[in-house]
């Protein structure tokens, strides 16, 4: 990595080793910060009220964030000439005699007890590859933790562990955060277990960044480090509305903007992996989206909307008369403004479902209803 350049990291391992997602690639993609509005002089009135009293969110939110530890195996191929000048000199680094090999790292991450029975809601890349979990909670037990199932396309996991009693953080509802609004982060970064921080949300629906193929996430300046993914995000009602994913780092520490997975999109993943064992995620055939702009579709005559690249012969989409090149004005009425949009709502549409979709074709404006199915396990 180039001294100074901004990367975006997960924040699951305190060593790091793994954690660089994207590189200055990203900071093009953010918004320009807009400019402050001009002082306005107070106008006289009752003082204004105290903000949320963040001892008794800390109080009813800590209890409910676990340290995980997670032992992750890698297998590699390796070569034992590997370590000598001489073959490395001839060989470079394709060398003979290549052999199986195991490397082993800790991860280290936060979870967040969500239901009854020992229920734990984590990052999938704080237990990814892992062949051994140890949760220990806030108040010192330690417990062994059983993976129920994954999601990498939304970077959530599920693991439960053989305890009842243990205190749980309710959901809240992630469709109510505001920009601006309180909000407090509770992990353990640098394995320094049960830290609270304090922010404000920066933004919502961030999506383009580049760490899973589902994004949507809710942007803070809460203090978020390496050790806080899969911890909780709270509102100042004390209720859990994110997931801590990642951070955008130039130093691998805190820069003030970090990410979560919205509680809504966490808890439907959540429900799906504990009743069925993986995330049931329905489709309508379009697997190639883009947003319109001159590059992809010179001389249109509106910028709006999400061109349809491809789709797949024989899918619902195409069954129902939509095709290639169409442009994906709003579905069930809602405008769609960008191709993560789109994809996020064709995602979170039951299985079974039907969803209007109003497509431009030329200078023409269909309505065409299109049935969800579900997408084939591993597609």
């Amino acid at each position: 990595m180039r001294h100074g350049r901004p990367v975006l990291l997960t924040v699951a391992s305190g060593s790091l080793i793994a954690g660089v997602l994207l590189g200055a690639r990203f900071a093009s993609r953010l918004e320009a910060p807009t400019r402050a509005a001009a002082a306005i002089p107070a106008a006289a009135g009752p003082a204004a009220s105290p903000g949320p009293d963040f001892r008794a969110i800390a109080r009813r939110a800590t209890p409910a964030v676990v340290n995980i530890s997670a032992l992750q195996v890698y297998r590699t191929e390796g070569s034992p000439f590997l370590a000598d000048p001489f073959f490395r000199e001839f060989f470079g680094r394709d060398l003979p005699f290549r052999i199986p090999q195991e490397e082993r790292k800790t991860s280290l991450g936060s979870g967040v007890i969500v239901g009854e029975g020992g229920v734990i809601v984590t990052n999938n890349h704080v237990i990814e590859h892992a062949s051994r979990i140890a949760i220990t909670t806030a108040a010192h037990q330690r417990l062994r933790g059983m993976l129920m199932g994954t999601d990498p396309v939304t970077d959530i996991a599920v693991v439960k562990v053989d305890a009842h009693g243990l205190p749980t953080l309710p959901w809240g509802d992630s469709s109510r955060a505001e920009v601006g609004e309180y909000v407090v982060a509770v992990g353990n970064p640098f394995q320094l277990n049960q830290t609270v921080t304090m922010g404000i949300i920066s933004a919502t629906g961030r999506s383009n960044i580049g760490i899973v193929d589902y994004e949507d996430f809710i942007q803070t300046d809460a203090a978020i480090n390496p050790g806080n993914s899969g911890g909780a995000l709270v509102d100042a009602r004390g209720e859990l509305i994110g997931i801590n994913t990642a951070i955008y780092s130039e130093t691998g520490g805190y820069q003030g903007i970090g990410f979560a997975v919205p509680a809504n999109l966490a808890r439907q993943v959540v429900d799906q992996i504990v009743a069925h064992g993986r995330v049931v995620r329905g489709s309508v055939g379009i697997t190639r989206v883009a947003d319109v702009n001159e590059d992809t579709l010179p001389g249109a005559p509106e910028r709006q909307g999400v061109l349809v690249v491809e789709l797949l012969r024989g899918s619902a989409a195409d069954r129902a008369g939509v095709a290639p090149g169409d442009v994906v004005m709003a579905v069930e009425g809602r405008p769609v403004e960008s191709a993560a949009q789109l994809r996020n709502e064709l995602a979170r549409a039951a299985v079974g479902s039907r969803l209007r979709l109003t497509v431009a074709r030329g200078r023409r404006r269909l309505d065409i209803t299109v049935s969800v199915e579900e997408t084939a396990p591993g597609a």
